[in-house]
């Protein structure tokens, strides 16, 4: 059996869905599992609709109805002849998404995202599963909150692996004995990414964690590969956007895959590799655009990693450095301090330096999260701290690349290890025209 998993942007419209289905029907097998993010910007929408409603903005209704009128717009062209149970199923999950944004009015609590933003996935997988239903591709619509169970944290939770693996199991014997909404001797099964639940309270994977979702299907199950359906061709070695001559890479080893993801690579979620790795499963990063093109395939063998060099771009970081009031060093009780604070706003790293008296974090500029962070942080620490700043990171350099890239840069923090090379620098970087 395969694993497919089709991101936001490959579900952002009528014909972007029914692109899902004809590579479901030219590329799929007897069994295969599919995991749907929430559609285009969804989530990012979610996230502007629940800050409106905890600080009563003016035009929070109207950005519900806006999200609204996006997905009924996709059914329209969908669905034109009525199809009543996506309607009523969509309508009511629009309403429960109206409850919960309005329990969240003028309040700060993490619970309410986790409620709020995995909407949008319930809204994707109901509208993909009935669209495959509609063009003879029989699907079992399944509820990712029944099967990955994850610890209480309602974002970025950490996932309880075997016990997910037992329920996957459980619901795989299930479907194939039971009949249902399949042909014999075929399943293809439809479920949502990014989301999980702790004692039926629905939980978040973090952001981009619907490839993580996608990773722990195919490990529990055992699954002949995942292929995770990008708007690119591949993993490349360069954002595009930046680099006209960017490159696809067409194998590396899960290690390198990890690095990269870590480094902030943006087309494979950080913690997809480790199951595939356990398990020695292929990952392949295709083009849903040209699904013909074969993209890149990580796997084992690490023999083409340090064939080209890769160059990450983080932009609209924030540095926050890190002392003691009274000059003292900076020992591991102060660090083990300053890292629960980041999890407590749950914030991330992205590079860390320290000395004797000081401790420097570049991280994602997420406003009033890093704002509280700061001010509790000043209740114990002197904090200073840089905006408006960028991340290089470069992999497998060499220094002619590494001075054209910082060329009348100005740089903050500096890292080499003998693979890698980082920067934190002043300003951003302008795409190519």
């Amino acid at each position: 059996m395969k694993v497919y998993k089709f991101g936001g942007a490959s579900v952002k419209d009528a014909e972007a869905v029914r692109n899902v289905g004809r590579i479901i029907e030219k590329y799929g097998e007897d069994e295969v599992w599919v995991v749907v993010s929430a559609m285009g910007k969804t989530t990012n929408a979610l996230e502007t609709i629940l800050d409106a409603y905890r600080f009563n903005f003016n035009n929070k209704e109207k950005l519900v109805e806006s999200l609204w009128g996006y997905h009924e717009n996709i059914m329209h062209e969908l669905f034109p002849f009525g199809e009543d149970i996506v309607w009523n199923e969509a309508e009511e999950i629009f309403s429960e998404l109206k409850i919960a944004l309005e329990n969240a009015e003028g309040r700060d609590d993490r619970t309410d995202y986790a409620e709020v933003i995995s909407k949008g996935e319930m809204l994707s997988s109901r509208i993909v599963s009935a669209y495959l239903q509609s063009i003879g591709i029989l699907n079992e619509w399944v509820d990712a909150r029944d099967l990955i169970h994850t610890d209480n944290r309602p974002e970025d939770a950490s996932v309880e692996m075997e016990k997910s693996k037992r329920s996957f199991q459980a619901k795989r014997e299930e479907l194939l004995t039971s009949g249902g909404l399949h042909k014999e001797g075929e399943l293809v099964v439809l479920t949502q990414g990014f989301i999980g639940s702790h004692n039926g309270k629905v939980t978040t994977l973090g952001r981009e964690g619907s490839d993580f979702t996608g990773g722990i299907i195919a490990w529990s199950l055992n699954a002949k590969e995942l292929t995770i359906w990008k708007d690119v061709p591949g993993m490349l070695n360069a954002d595009p956007k930046y680099f006209t001559d960017a490159e696809v890479l067409r194998e590396m080893s899960y290690r390198e895959a990890i690095e990269l993801s870590y480094y902030g690579a943006s087309v494979i979620h950080p913690k997809t590799i480790k199951p595939l790795q356990n398990r020695s499963i292929p990952l392949f990063v295709r083009s849903f655009i040209h699904p013909e093109l074969e993209g890149t395939r990580i796997h084992e063998n690490d023999k083409h990693d340090d064939e080209r060099a890769s160059y990450i771009f983080k932009q609209d970081q924030v540095l926050i450095s890190i002392s003691p009031v009274d000059f003292s060093f900076i020992m591991e009780e102060n660090m083990s301090e300053i890292f629960r604070l980041l999890a407590k706003h749950a914030l991330r790293a992205n590079l860390v330096q320290n000395s004797a008296l000081s401790l420097s974090i570049c991280m994602d500029d997420k406003g009033k999260k890093v704002d509280s962070f700061r001010e509790e942080l000043s209740d114990q620490f002197r904090v200073r701290y840089n905006q408006g700043l960028s991340l290089i990171t470069i992999r497998h350099y060499n220094e002619p690349t590494i001075d054209k890239l910082l060329r009348d840069r100005v740089i903050l923090v500096e890292q080499r290890s003998r693979q890698t090379a980082r920067y934190v620098v002043r300003g951003g970087f302008t795409q190519s025209s």
